[in-house]
């Protein structure tokens, strides 16, 4: 059995890749367990990945971009293909998902999906200019 059939969408794990900094590559994941994807929606996704940042300690380097963390986007599915940047698909800017009414299971989310949660500004400014830095 496949992993992203291994959970009923009823019960699914979801992970998020913060993304503080497209630049300096700096994300860290949050994995969700028992993500009811029938009944939750892009924008209660959004909120629950807010409020773990803020609230829990582990996190504290990212309190102070959780309000400013806007956009959802598919990284990837279970057994699908990933993109070669290691913290964004610049690709199909149609996987952002701007419709907060939206169910997840509507928009394809099935146990092991993997999306980045951003800023929509510093998205555009990064894909205009897709350049790394590794100094401070």
């Amino acid at each position: 059995m496949l992993t992203n059939e291994a959970l009923p969408t009823t019960s699914a794990t979801v992970t998020l890749r913060i993304i503080k900094s497209f630049e300096f590559r700096t994300e860290r994941s949050l994995v969700l367990h028992s993500v009811n994807l029938e009944t939750t929606t892009v924008g209660q996704l959004k909120e629950m990945a807010r409020g773990a940042v803020t609230t829990e300690r582990a996190w504290r380097p990212y309190h102070s971009i959780a309000a400013s963390l806007d956009t959802l986007k598919l990284y990837s599915h279970a057994h699908g293909a990933k993109t070669t940047n290691l913290i964004i698909n610049l690709d199909h800017d149609d996987w952002i998902f701007d419709d907060d009414s939206k169910l997840l299971v509507d928009l394809g989310f099935e146990n092991e999906t993997e999306v980045s949660f951003f800023n929509y500004e510093d998205y555009t400014r990064f894909k205009a200019n897709p350049e790394t830095r590794w100094d401070a």
